[in-house]
Parts: C-alpha cells; sequence; structure tokens
C-alpha cells in the first residue's frame, strides 16, 4: 500500500465533501468556543462567514489556530479574515450552490466576513473488519499515516 500523501489526498477530499455543517472552535484568553457553521471546501482549503464583531472574530484576531469538526474528521489548522464575502466569487458560488438563498440575506451585510481556514492536520477515526484504525494527513510535514489502535 503507498502510504504517500499525494496519493491518499483525493481520498480524503472525496470523504470530507465539498460542504457540510462543521463546528469551528476559536479560543483565546483561555476562553474555546464553538459553532457550527456552513461551510465550503475550496481548493483544499475550508471557508465560512460570519460577522466581523462577533466572538469568534475577535478571538482569531488574537488566536489564529482553529479547529474544524466534521463526521468523523477533526481538522486542525489556522483561520484568517480574508474579506467580504462579494469579494469571494468563488466563496459565493459555491454557498449559492450548497446553502441556497440564505445567501442573499447576509452577504451583503456591512459587517459580514468570510474566514479561511488552511488545514495542518486533518485526521479521523474508522474501522476495518471491526478493528479501530486513525488517519493523519499533515499538511505541514507532508505526510500520511495510517495507525491501528
Amino acid at each position: 500500500m503507498d502510504n504517500s500523501f499525494s496519493a491518499h489526498l483525493p481520498e480524503l477530499w472525496n470523504r470530507i465533501g465539498t460542504h457540510g455543517v462543521m463546528t469551528l472552535s476559536t479560543c483565546s484568553d483561555e476562553r474555546v468556543t464553538s459553532r457550527p457553521m456552513s461551510v465550503v471546501v475550496i481548493g483544499g482549503k475550508f471557508y465560512c462567514r460570519t460577522d466581523e464583531n462577533y466572538l469568534k472574530c475577535r478571538q482569531l484576531r488574537k488566536n489564529p489556530n482553529a479547529a474544524l469538526c466534521h463526521n468523523n474528521f477533526s481538522i486542525e489548522g489556522k483561520c484568517r479574515i480574508i474579506g467580504r464575502p462579494y469579494e469571494h466569487e468563488a466563496f459565493i458560488e459555491a454557498m449559492k450552490k450548497h446553502y441556497g438563498s440564505a445567501v442573499e440575506r447576509w452577504s451583503s451585510l456591512p459587517s459580514e466576513c468570510v474566514l479561511e481556514i488552511t488545514p495542518s492536520l486533518i485526521y479521523s477515526w474508522d474501522y476495518e473488519d471491526s478493528k479501530p484504525y486513525m488517519e493523519y494527513w499533515d499538511f505541514e510535514d507532508i505526510s500520511y499515516r495510517k495507525e491501528w489502535k
């Protein structure tokens, strides 16, 4: 079996999919918060929108480390505010495709912003022949590994 990162990357993106309601966790000042977000996946990064005045944006300005949870995937990475929704055509098109008319309700609000999460580590639990294992995709070391538990 080929354990190379690039060989396992297509399967990872296929399993994660193009979108989903994912739990975003942020932290600063010794306070961790989590909230479900409508997320789209574009080019190996995760995107969602929020109000720049909300707690999560204040936390991200202090600490860009963030995590997403989606199905059996844990996604760790760096998050940054990249601008207003309509400044990012691919984001708007993906959101319209998966979340319909909701885009119109919030995208033109003056304090709405887009968050971009660049993964550093993605891992998941799974089973094969009733035996548990974890898979790790390390985007910093460009490595993949599978560990039987």
